[in-house]
């Protein structure tokens, strides 16, 4: 298929660029075999039933964007893709000229690191520091906002661009559609007989690489880490015997459940994945997707499009346009019925 298949008009107007004024205050678009409905996402809880199964992704984002310069002049800007170990990272490094292999950085006035290799597209920094990274990047790190969201991280995104239920760290972007859930909806769901489980997908910088080759299987996938706890996978069977749906909340815990299931039936573990899912794609474990809205030719837009059916979600989107609904990470939601 040719990625301008996937293209769409949207008004730079429809970006969010700020959450709504508390969680689950946004507008909800169903897609199923009935057609397209214009709900509240309170309205979720009149859509799910007893005995479904939402699986959220409890990812929590890095404070992974740290600024500085180099030791031999010159500002840099660094991005934690991935934390290593306890002092190494694999990161993006944004200067002028990309630094040498043993040259080191000085980040927020404090932090020697030391550029050991670049791999690929990244470098691999050493803190040379006492403390775990971890620790560092909280301390003196910044909230990575995605590149369409215009304003520099403030304390309002420290606490909105992460989920409530966050507490895994190691992504650089936030598992966006479970950011309107707030506690007081999980237990009413809870209190429904609605049952919950969790994934950890660590979302990387990848998720917003657009698509740049003409045809969208000669795109090169980025790689992220993913777990699937056994009390999940229990929980899927649980809820399949009962006639419950699996819910993923978000495509990152759809990409873990689908990436778990790829030799045939779900199995609990850790791994990478770099599945890339497109239209054609059979599904074996997502029965229903509750996700946002997606840049024009992403990855994502491609899959929610696998899912729900390329004629439908793209008529979807348009209406979303025309209806002016918000769009991407602080955007409205959409929950999607799988096609087949």
């Amino acid at each position: 298929m040719r990625t301008d298949e996937f293209d769409f008009i949207l008004p730079e107007r429809l970006i969010a660029q700020h959450p709504p004024v508390r969680r689950g205050a946004s507008r909800l678009l169903q897609v199923g075999k009935s057609g397209l409905h214009d709900r509240r996402f309170a309205d979720l809880q009149g859509l799910v039933r007893e005995h479904d199964l939402l699986v959220l992704n409890d990812t929590r984002v890095l404070k992974a964007r740290l600024f500085g310069e180099k030791e031999s002049g010159g500002k840099v800007e660094v991005l934690v893709e991935r934390v290593l170990d306890e002092h190494d990272v694999l990161a993006q490094v944004r200067v002028s000229k990309a630094p040498k292999p043993d040259s080191r950085l000085l980040l927020a006035e404090k932090l020697w690191v030391r550029v050991l290799a670049r791999e690929g597209e990244f470098f691999r920094l050493r803190f040379e520091v006492g403390e775990p990274v971890f620790a560092l990047l909280e301390r003196y790190g910044h909230l990575p906002l995605p590149p369409y969201i215009t304003h520099a991280a403030e304390a309002e995104d420290d606490e909105r661009y992460q989920t409530v239920f966050a507490r895994e760290p190691g992504a650089v972007a936030a598992p966006t559609a479970g950011l309107h859930f707030g506690e007081e909806m999980l237990q009413d769901l809870r209190g429904k007989g609605v049952n919950i489980a969790f994934v950890t997908l660590h979302v990387g910088a990848g998720t917003f690489k657009p698509v740049r080759a003409e045809r969208i299987e000669e795109h090169v996938m980025h790689s992220e880490r993913y777990s699937i706890p056994q009390a999940t996978a229990d929980s899927i069977a649980t809820a399949r015997a009962r006639g419950g749906r699996i819910i993923a909340v978000g495509t990152t815990s759809l990409r873990a459940l689908e990436s778990a299931a790829a030799a045939g039936g779900l199995a609990a573990g850790a791994g990478e994945t770099s599945i890339f899912i497109t239209p054609g794609y059979r599904f074996r474990v997502v029965d229903v997707l509750l996700t946002n809205f997606h840049l024009p030719k992403s990855t994502l837009l491609m899959l929610v499009c696998a899912f729900g059916g390329m004629d439908r979600m793209l008529a979807a989107y348009r209406h979303a346009v025309e209806q002016e609904y918000r769009f991407f990470s602080y955007g409205d939601a959409m929950l999607i019925e799988r096609e087949q």
